[in-house]
């Protein structure tokens, strides 16, 4: 940890040196490895689409799983010293396949994830929306990567073409199907958007430190999973000195973190109807459902207020 310990003492002698020199270097190096990447992600990818081929599936999700190393060993080694308090089940496998819920707050949030599931947890996927694909790399790379892409359509347009109903939700669980084969974990933020106090207070929510959760994002990916999966997990991550932005994270200006990653169940009853498609068709599922997500949150809700305090003890 020698280069560590040079940008250590940087932050340390010129703090604003030091957050400039990081976040260069994080640039130059995040960059550099997107282009690099770029080519044999199309190569493998195309291939994949083309022929089905395990190994180029495999390919694919290395060279992922090397930028997102890279990307973490940044962290550990031009950011100045950190309070980062990560906690996670033992229990957990590399190898497995798991539902993560998660509260939103920043774009640093997936790099969070990212850095907390080294050597701990699979690849990670998202929900994201299909337009993403026309974005050179990033889009291709999350196509390729079997991303659960969205494609909405809007109530105008589905009253013009009555065909466009429910494409999306069989779309999204076609992309779900795809991981079936494969270690994978699969994050969704039930908020659906970042929080923030002004966010919160226009939709009246009655959480102090969240949004409103919502349930079909979850219940399509139990739906489109079912017993393939190992466990859910839930994810709270907190931001003691304020909600950074994503070139903060890489000036090292993220000293306090907290992290709380555990184990959570749903009622096997549930579990089931959603597995057999109840969310879209039963609404007592989907009061069910919404019963169990709000309490979740609530418990959520507590668990960041008590997080944050501990970082004040």
């Amino acid at each position: 940890m020698r280069l560590h310990s040079l940008f250590q003492k940087m932050h340390d002698r010129t703090p604003k040196l030091g957050k400039a020199v990081s976040l260069a270097t994080a640039t130059g190096v995040i960059v550099g490895n997107s282009f690099a990447g770029s080519i044999p992600i199309w190569l493998m990818g195309a291939t994949k689409i083309i022929t089905g081929a395990d190994i180029a599936d495999k390919t694919v999700i290395k060279i992922a799983n090397y930028w997102i190393n890279s990307n973490n060993t940044l962290i550990d080694t031009i950011l100045p010293k950190k309070d980062w308090r990560i906690s996670l089940p033992d229990d957990i496998d590399v190898q497995g396949k798991y539902l993560l819920v998660s509260n939103h707050q920043s774009w640093v949030d997936t790099s969070i994830v990212q850095y907390i599931s080294r050597d701990r947890l699979p690849l990670t996927r998202f929900f994201t929306k299909f337009e993403l694909i026309y974005i050179p790399i990033v889009g291709q790379t999350f196509y390729f990567l079997d991303f659960p892409m969205m494609r909405r359509h809007s109530k105008q347009a589905v009253t013009k073409n009555p065909a466009l109903a429910g494409k999306d939700i069989i779309e999204a669980k076609r992309a779900c199907a795809l991981l079936k084969d494969k270690p994978f974990t699969l994050l969704n933020y039930l908020e659906g958007t970042r929080f923030t106090p002004k966010k919160r207070d226009t939709q009246q929510s009655p959480y102090t430190h969240l949004l409103k959760p919502r349930a079909g994002g979850l219940a399509l990916a139990i739906n489109a999973l079912g017993d393939e999966i190992d466990g859910i997990l839930d994810m709270t991550i907190v931001y003691p000195d304020g909600v950074p932005t994503y070139g903060e994270l890489w000036q090292g200006k993220i000293k306090r973190l907290g992290v709380d990653v555990r184990h959570i169940e749903i009622p096997d009853e549930l579990f089931a109807s959603l597995q057999d498609g109840g969310y879209e068709n039963d609404s007592a599922t989907k009061e069910q459902m919404f019963a169990w997500v709000e309490h979740l949150w609530r418990q959520k809700d507590e668990r960041i207020t008590s997080m944050l305090a501990e970082f004040e003890e």
